[in-house]
């Protein structure tokens, strides 16, 4: 008899375990299976800062995360309809999170007294957590993993790598997922060995099958998305942000310089330059955090379009470095990459809290551009307009994501180059007989840019305050105010090219939510379950923090109460009440390494609504 299929519109599952135990494998098979088949997913990996954190703890439990759908998904979702848990230490993190009346499926033999107690129980996790008010399932995976690859001449230890692929299997079973594309993958990540092939193919069978034959186990289908047509892939952010700088040195016609030093959770961008050299990217990893801005810098000055890739304690690094680009003026695209701090703090974890250190994390007037990607996705776009901007205004820009968006992946929709922006390049002219290193353009404030070596255009740079026009260092007090301001007003005049601040619902709505960076997705969620409860809300999102969008303010002034959600302690409502102090601003903040969930917003824009 076959069992009753349930049609769902969308699903959220986990993937938990040790380190160890592949989980971010399989959280990524999954997710790339399901956009295949057509439906739309968003992604959130979540793992330990150590290498190999103590086995069998809580704190050393791995996760990934996923939300697919039949209609639009935003974000990763907040409690997960499914959990599949390797160990007693995975339920013990995840219990919380997961859905009443949910799914839990766990390996049965990692239930030990050994791995119950090293993950904070006394005896008995299924009363202790009172798991009965879940659809439980228990699954023999380590022994029937061992089974399937009995006789097959594996060690142990390679047999018990696969056991992954039977809860994925089972997985796949429950939400009619289809083998062929994890099959492919094994045939490419593991083409060395025919075996390791075989084996995991035949895991992953096994797990499916498994299922089939439990009465317990519940079987859903999710129908492909209705999403625009085209090529997509799926792209997780860090991924997407070095594409985009790809991108813009083809439109450009500029070789790409990446001079940076791995740091978590930045180093991916690095990593996958290094891998595009058919495209003429070079890459440089150096030995700290300033040698490898230092060497964009002169990258740059040498004519490439030049990035350097950080996380927070690495910006701070970088301080001193970005000063020399701004006064050099010189184009430079600086990717932050935010994690929880302060000092190393939490490597792994999302947060907002570089915003400050972004506008103003320099000695003297020393002014930048500051953008924020929001999605996995649109980092390929704002790293793209990070490198436009920074090349077409001859000036340092801050790109600034999260560990949230790095690691988070969607899909997104291959862009043909004909679709981006043109970049324009403020080349000297080799015909000006009188060059001058610091003329500008009047209406930009942009001065040109001479490549060494070009006859005519010898000039001097560096990082002692220049004379207006000639470039010759000077000391002179009203020289450096002339300077100054001249700096600061080109940063301003990049304002002309911002995109107008759009809001998303209407203008006489009680409520205004604020949103910046990565927190769209959960805010954009939260909004439409606002909406959809009948409330009059509306919603802004910022993506150019410095210079914010020229009709900002004209937006802000239209709403009494405005409400600004942001993971740090109130940077950006903060920045805001300075330039915009005549408004009120309410703040809504969370400081826990975790995205905002779409329940807490609701909850408390509803409370913010019921104010008099």
């Amino acid at each position: 008899m076959s069992k009753k299929v349930i049609e769902l519109e969308d699903v959220v599952i986990k993937f938990s375990g040790d380190s160890g135990d592949g989980m971010q494998l399989t959280g990524t098979q999954f997710s790339d299976t399901s956009a295949l088949m057509g439906n739309d997913v968003a992604t959130f990996p979540d793992y330990p800062a150590e290498i190999r954190a103590p086995q069998g703890t809580v704190g050393g439990v791995s996760g990934f995360q996923l939300h697919f759908g039949h209609t639009e998904v935003n974000y990763p979702g907040d409690y997960v309809d499914v959990l599949v848990a390797m160990n007693p230490a995975a339920i013990k993190a995840n219990v919380r999170w997961v859905k009443p009346g949910g799914t839990i499926i766990y390996d049965s033999d990692s239930f030990i007294e050994k791995n119950i107690k090293r993950a904070g129980y006394i005896a008995d996790p299924v009363k202790e957590d009172n798991l009965d008010d879940f659809n439980l399932i228990k699954a023999p995976i380590s022994t029937f993993t061992e089974k399937t690859l009995k006789d097959q001449g594996l060690d142990r230890k390679t047999v018990m790598r696969s056991k992954n692929m039977f809860a994925l299997g089972i997985v796949y079973w429950i939400f009619q997922r289809d083998l062929t594309h994890t099959e492919r993958f094994f045939e490419q990540k593991f083409k060395k060995s025919e075996k390791i092939v075989a084996a995991n193919k035949r895991v992953l069978k096994a797990g499916y099958y498994y299922a089939e034959t439990i009465h317990a186990m519940p079987r859903y289908r999710v129908e492909a998305a209705r999403i625009e047509k085209g090529r997509y892939r799926n792209m997780h952010g860090n991924a997407a942000t070095a594409w985009g700088m790809i991108a813009a040195a083809e439109k450009a016609g500029l070789d790409l310089f990446c001079g940076s030093y791995p740091i978590t959770p930045a180093t991916e961008i690095l990593q996958e330059l290094a891998n595009r050299k058919d495209l003429g990217v070079k890459s440089f990893q150096a030995e700290d955090e300033i040698a490898g801005i230092c060497t964009a810098i002169g990258a740059s000055f040498a004519g490439n379009l030049a990035v350097t890739t950080t996380s927070g304690p690495g910006l701070a690094l970088k301080g001193e470095a970005i000063g020399l680009a701004v006064i050099t003026e010189i184009p430079l695209v600086i990717v932050n990459v935010q994690r929880g701090g302060p000092s190393t703090g939490l490597p792994t974890k999302t947060e907002q809290s570089d915003l400050m250190q972004a506008l103003y994390g320099r000695n003297g007037e020393s002014p930048a551009v500051v953008i924020a990607a929001s999605t996995p996705s649109n980092c390929f776009y704002y790293a793209y307009m990070a490198c436009k901007i920074a090349i077409e205004h001859m000036t340092p820009v801050i790109l600034l994501t999260d560990g949230y968006l790095a690691n988070g992946s969607e899909p997104w929709k291959i862009v043909k180059m004909d679709e981006m922006p043109e970049i324009t390049i403020p080349y000297a002219s080799k015909d000006d007989k009188d060059y001058q290193p610091y003329k500008r353009d009047l209406e930009t404030m942009v001065r040109t840019w001479a490549i060494p070596g070009t006859p005519g255009l010898e000039h001097r740079i560096g990082g002692l305050e220049k004379m207006a026009l000639t470039g010759t260092v000077s000391y002179i007090p009203e020289n450096h105010q002339v300077m100054t301001d001249e700096r600061a007003k080109k940063v301003e005049f990049v304002q002309k090219s911002v995109p107008d601040l759009k809001i998303i619902g209407n203008d006489d709505a009680e409520l205004l939510i604020v949103g910046w960076g990565g927190t769209y997705g959960q805010i954009v969620t939260a909004h439409s379950a606002m909406i959809e409860k009948g409330k009059n809300v509306a919603y802004a999102h910022f993506h150019y923090i410095n210079p914010l969008p020229k009709n900002a303010e004209e937006i802000l002034k239209k709403f009494d109460k405005i409400v600004v959600c942001e993971l740090n302690m109130g940077q950006f409502v903060n920045y805001l009440r300075m330039n915009f102090p005549k408004n009120h601003y309410r703040q809504y903040n969370k400081v826990q390494g975790l995205p905002f969930t779409v329940v807490e917003l609701v909850n408390h824009f509803e409370t913010l609504l019921e104010e008099k």
